[in-house]
Parts: structure tokens; C-alpha cells; sequence
């Protein structure tokens, strides 16, 4: 898993490398911020999930060009967080154990690093090296999964307005699945369909994405209760501090660990007629539940 990790992200690092100005080009500003918060070391889990999704429903063999729409997916990805960390929102300081856009660079660059960074992904994904109606198709996936409507902006929002009231199992459900799970699931499904996947993976790879991204963020709920703040490379506690609606906050750490474990079990059910070409994914999702960090 070490190694799997280690060569997807080196890979999607020199997509991203490539893909983005130079922190020289005008303005610099703008550029240096982007990178800033590009490069502050993540994991890369997305798109490494858009590429084995891709290799699996490749029947093993990783598509030409996949890394293009998993460094997007990455872009859309820290646009997000440095969003997050805004004092208008989360008020962190520390992201991936560095210091977040805006404590580096101020609040107004941090904002236009976040817009340029989803900007620039949708350029990428406009240039996609797959066939018109797929570029056409994951650019529509990836919208929704981002925007208002059960996406990464609703459920911010649905996570704003839930500070500092009791999270119901409903809410919680909600705000999962949506600020966290939509990404986590468009990754699967948009590096199925630049694989060429059909109707019934897509069915798959969507409801196996529902499940898999919502054990992530049950396990993130529970590290940020159990981690401090070195082994999470962010503030630990703050969900706590703030009251947020978290899976623990509702039925427990123990209780939560072990809903984390069925969904990743009731996920692997969906990659059963991909036999040994879903390992990788089986792998990577087992990863998602079992990480310290």
C-alpha cells in the first residue's frame, strides 16, 4: 500500500507540476499561494482512487492521460480546504502540518488561490485526453458532486448551519455524504467513465464510492477525537470545539468504528464481477478505514 500510494502521488505531483504556473509567472502571488497549498504534502487519496478506477475498469491497464483528470480532481479538492480554513468558516491555521493559505499569504489571495485552483481544474478537465462525450459527461459528474445540491458545497453549508445545535443520525448522514462523500465518490465514477465504463459499473462504482466515502469521514470524525494535532498535520479537537455534527457525536467512537468497517465491507460487495482488477480498490478502501491519519 506504501508503494501504491507513494507512485500514484508522484505521479499526480508531476501532473500537478505541470498543469500549474510557475510561482514566477504574473502575479506571482496568486500562483505562489496555489502551489503553496497544492504541494503542502497530501496523500493524494482521490485521485489515486480516479486512477485505480480507472485501471479496473481498464481491465488492469491505466488509460492514457488518467493523471490529468486526477490532478483536477486534486485541484478542486485543495480549493476546497484552503476555502475551509477560512476565518469565515473553520478558522484553521494548520493544514497537512503547514501553515493554511491565508495565515501565509492573507485572507483575499487565499479566497482568489481557492477560485483560481477550481478554475484551473475545470480547464483541465476541459482538455481531458478521452472521448467528447466522456470529457462532456465527467465535467457534468464532477459539477454536481462539487456544487449545491447534495455536493461539497451544500454540505459545507449544511455543516455551517449545524454548529452549535444537537446533530440528529439524519444531519449527520447528510453533511457526510455530501461534503465529503461527493468527491470521494465523482473520483471513483469519473476515472470509471474515462475507462470507458457502462451503465452497470457506473451503478457500481457510484454506490460503492457512497459507502467508502462515508467511512472515510467517520474515521476522520473519529481521528480528530482520538489524534492531537502532529499526527493529523491539522488542529485536532476542532470538531468538538465547534460543536460540529460528527458520526462519534451521535453514536460513539466504538459504535462509529465499527459502522466505518460494514461500509467498507457492504462497498466491496459492488466490485465483485471485477474479481482480482478491484484488489487495488478493495485495498486502497480497507486503507480509508484503517489510517491513523
Amino acid at each position: 500500500m506504501k508503494e501504491l500510494l507513494q507512485t500514484g502521488a508522484d505521479l499526480i505531483d508531476t501532473a500537478l507540476e505541470r498543469l500549474l504556473p510557475s510561482g514566477d509567472a504574473v502575479p506571482a502571488s496568486i500562483h505562489r499561494a496555489m502551489r503553496h497549498s497544492t504541494f503542502a504534502g497530501g496523500k493524494r487519496l482521490r485521485p489515486i482512487l480516479t486512477m485505480e478506477a480507472a485501471r479496473m475498469i481498464g481491465k488492469g491497464s491505466l488509460p492514457h492521460g488518467v493523471e490529468d483528470l486526477g490532478a483536477a480532481i486534486e485541484m478542486l479538492h485543495t480549493y476546497s480546504l484552503i476555502h475551509d480554513d477560512l476565518p469565515a468558516l473553520d478558522n484553521d491555521d494548520l493544514r497537512r502540518g503547514k501553515p493554511t493559505c491565508h495565515v501565509v499569504y492573507g485572507e483575499a489571495i487565499a479566497i482568489l488561490a481557492g477560485d483560481a485552483l477550481q478554475t484551473l481544474a475545470y480547464q483541465t478537465l476541459a482538455g481531458l485526453h478521452c472521448p467528447p462525450a466522456a470529457t462532456v459527461e465527467i465535467v457534468r459528474l464532477v459539477a454536481e458532486a462539487t456544487g449545491t445540491v447534495e455536493g461539497m458545497i451544500g454540505g459545507q453549508v449544511l455543516d455551517l448551519e449545524g454548529e452549535h445545535s444537537k446533530p440528529t443520525a439524519e444531519s449527520v448522514d447528510a453533511i457526510h455524504r455530501a461534503k465529503t462523500g461527493a468527491l470521494i465518490r465523482v473520483s471513483l465514477v469519473a476515472g470509471g467513465v474515462y475507462a470507458g465504463a457502462g451503465r452497470d459499473d457506473v451503478r457500481r462504482l457510484t454506490e460503492f464510492g457512497r459507502k467508502a466515502g462515508l467511512a472515510f469521514q467517520i474515521v476522520d470524525d473519529i481521528l480528530d477525537m482520538t489524534q492531537d494535532s502532529a499526527q493529523l498535520g491539522k488542529t485536532a479537537g476542532k470538531d468538538l470545539a465547534s460543536d460540529k455534527a460528527t458520526w462519534p457525536a451521535v453514536f460513539g467512537i466504538e459504535a462509529s468504528r465499527r459502522d466505518a468497517d460494514r461500509l467498507i465491507a457492504e462497498a466491496f460487495e459492488q466490485l465483485a464481477p471485477y474479481g482480482r482488477n478491484a484488489e487495488t480498490l478493495k485495498a486502497l478502501a480497507r486503507y480509508l478505514v484503517e489510517r491513523t491519519h
